[in-house]
């Protein structure tokens, strides 16, 4: 089984819709995922993921489910600086020499009784129930594959609520993953979970922020041909 995990495009978070930029970025998106063999497509409710959604299931002409769960995280909290947010209180734990591996992160002052800590809480058991229906079960560190699925399906989300799930998944700290595991508009992540039924398994990274159709040359954003 396979999941493909895609940022929404350049948003206009005012109007929380897509930029005309944004725009060409979700149909770029959705030519390179058409080769992917996506059967499933499921969006955040917020406009700009459901936009982006919106190209790749026109592309595929397939449905699109709401996860309402994979809305975008918020973050903040009494006493927290930076007004809590995950990103540059990553980047200070690094900077502070933090314990990821020994110290629970979430009792950490800069996360304890910080928003975002509950929202990861709420969507880490949601986005588990979605890996049981389709036949991989969370126990613990790892995943019993129950009935071994070789689906793939599409999830497009945010960077914040992204990056919740990611580090569930992943067993890993959910501030080390938004500080040193950053992703841009419309890139493209891909876990892959091994169909071995009757035993555990983990998921494995098979690519990670790939932006390949809105970069070429030095890096530079330059949208790739597309096909009308």
């Amino acid at each position: 089984m396979r999941i493909v995990f895609v940022r929404h495009g350049e948003p206009d978070y005012v109007r929380d819709c897509l930029t005309e930029e944004g725009r060409r970025q979700a149909k770029a998106a959705a030519e390179r995922l058409a080769g992917e063999g996506i059967t499933e497509i499921y969006a955040s409710p917020c406009g700009r993921a459901a936009e982006t959604a919106s190209f790749t299931a026109k592309r595929l002409n397939l449905p699109v489910t709401t996860l309402d769960y994979m809305h975008e995280i918020s973050w903040g909290g009494d006493g927290i600086p930076h007004e809590g947010h995950p990103w540059t209180l990553g980047d200070r734990m690094l900077a502070e020499g933090f314990d990821f591996l020994g110290q629970d992160w979430r009792k950490h002052p800069y996360f304890d009784g910080n928003a975002a800590t509950e929202y990861y809480g709420m969507i880490a058991p949601k986005f588990d129930a979605l890996l049981a229906a389709h036949g991989y079960r969370h126990e613990g560190l790892r995943y019993f594959c129950e009935r071994g699925s070789d689906a793939t399906f599409a999830v497009f989300s945010h960077g914040g609520s992204g990056a919740c799930v990611l580090a569930h998944l992943l067993n890993l700290p959910f501030p080390y993953v938004a500080s040193v595991l950053p992703y841009d508009f419309t890139s493209i992540i891909i876990l892959e979970f091994p169909v071995n039924d009757g035993a555990y398994v983990f998921p494995r990274v098979e690519l990670f922020n790939d932006c390949a159709h809105i970069r070429r040359g030095a890096g530079r954003p330059a949208l790739q041909q597309v096909s009308e």
